[in-house]
């Protein structure tokens, strides 16, 4: 069509009646998705509460928005009806017609007012302010809706994303910690007391504190997504309420090691002055060896045997003393303490034993070793070897005298051992061709 107008060619029929059909199903979508908005749980719980922070701020421009949709909306129903009525004056257009129909639904011919505009803080599209009124074409008036929309639906979805996800789970938590209470304070843990009191009546407080924060300002609690546009796009911010779930659980673990102490503490206050009684036996016995080496042994350094561990027996009574007045939280952390002190003061006992008697043992040693090489030259027939006999008797009554000489006497087994194989080397059968056995003795043997 040649014709033109201040919106530039004038459309035809058929160009008219695919632009209504276009715009007609684009009103039906936008009118959906506003009854959508409209009905959304987010939004009702939105308008019903007592907002602050961020949320309040966001939602009062949000209302704007939605209330400013509706206007346009408005415009854009009635323009698209003006538009159908025009089309069905008669089956064949006119030009007249045409005309008015490609202002319609090209030109700026729709017209809302600019206070409403204002009100939303929505930019205009010639950008002045204080304009009584504004005049759009249809296609711009769908991009500011759409526009309109969607930052309004992100911000109703954010913010009922957060109530759907952090308030149900504030009122479980919440649930878990009073019973962890009434368990805690069935042992004796209480504020004040222990330090896992303490704990529980922070953790009390601060999900009191987050759940009124999450109720009143959801967005302050919401993580967009990055690099998303679309509406809703975005996280709960769940880190103060895993720090304190993670808080409670270390509560309910030390809680549940004080139950376990109520239930096995006769048990382990037992076992404990049974390895402190061996302890203090082991050091009376290393007492005992320490006076017989020091008796027996000469010329060696004994180690002094220290006494029984009194502050550990101290401790130990404290313990039956918590365990008869139930004061389980003070029990448990003192009967760990006292299981490892035990078991190495029973060590530290064996040690000073084995310390003092090592000299008792190096003599027993030497002993066995002269004995076992006086019965092996019997059997072989020198047992009235006379220098053998000698160096024997001399070495067996070092070993057998009080005091001892170990240095001494390790020498006297030691001429003897070296006399015995001097003895057997000579007596040695001589084969053919075979090396002396004196020759097979490198240096140093």
């Amino acid at each position: 069509m040649g014709d033109t107008g201040p919106t530039g060619p004038v459309m035809d029929r058929d160009e008219v009646d695919r632009a209504l059909a276009r715009l007609g199903a684009e009103h039906e979508a936008i009118e959906t998705s506003l009854l959508a908005l409209q009905d959304h749980a987010g939004r009702r719980l939105l308008e019903g509460a007592e907002l602050t922070g961020v949320t309040a701020e966001r939602w009062s421009a949000a209302e704007a928005s939605i209330t400013l949709l509706w206007t346009y909306f408005d415009a854009y129903t009635g323009a698209l009806r003006t538009a159908r009525e025009i089309r069905s004056r008669r089956r064949w257009s006119s030009r007249e017609d045409l005309v008015e129909l490609t202002e319609l639904l090209r030109g700026e011919a729709v017209t809302v007012s600019g206070g409403a505009a204002a009100t939303a803080n929505a930019p205009t599209p010639h950008g002045g302010p204080g304009r009584l009124s504004e005049r759009y074409t249809l296609a711009t008036l769908v991009d500011r809706m759409n526009q309109l929309y969607a930052t309004s639906l992100d911000m109703v979805v954010a913010a009922d994303a957060v109530w759907s996800a952090l308030p149900a789970r504030i009122d479980l938590l919440a649930a878990e910690l009073q019973r962890t209470r009434k368990l805690a304070h069935s042992v004796g843990v209480r504020p004040g007391e222990h330090p896992s009191g303490d704990d529980l009546e922070r953790i009390t407080r601060t999900l009191t504190r987050l759940r009124e924060q999450v109720v009143s300002d959801p967005l302050a609690f919401w993580t967009p997504a990055e690099g998303s546009s679309a509406p809703g796009g975005g996280r709960p911010d769940t880190t103060v309420y895993d720090r304190e779930a993670r808080a409670l659980e270390e509560v309910r673990r030390e809680i549940d090691a004080v139950l376990a102490v109520r239930q096995d503490a006769e048990q382990r206050i037992l076992r404990l002055r049974d390895v402190l009684s061996r302890a203090d036996r082991t050091l009376a016995e290393a007492r005992t060896a320490r006076g017989e080496v020091l008796a027996k042994i000469a010329a060696t350094e004994v180690p002094v045997v220290g006494g029984p561990p009194i502050v550990l027996q101290e401790q130990l009574a404290a313990a039956a003393e918590y365990r008869r007045h139930a004061q389980w939280h003070r029990l448990s952390p003192l009967l760990e303490s006292l299981e490892e002190k035990a078991e190495d003061e029973l060590l530290r006992a064996r040690e000073s034993l084995t310390a003092v008697t090592a000299p008792l043992a190096v003599r027993a040693e030497l002993r066995g070793r002269l004995d076992a090489y006086k019965a092996k030259m019997a059997r072989l027939g020198h047992a009235e070897d006379p220098e053998l006999a000698e160096k024997y008797e001399r070495a067996r009554r070092m070993l057998w005298s009080a005091p001892c000489d170990l240095r001494v006497a390790e020498q006297a087994v030691l001429r003897y051992q070296h006399a015995a194989a001097e003895l057997l080397a000579a007596t040695a059968p001589r084969v053919p061709g075979q090396a002396d056995p004196a020759d097979r003795t490198g240096p140093g043997t």
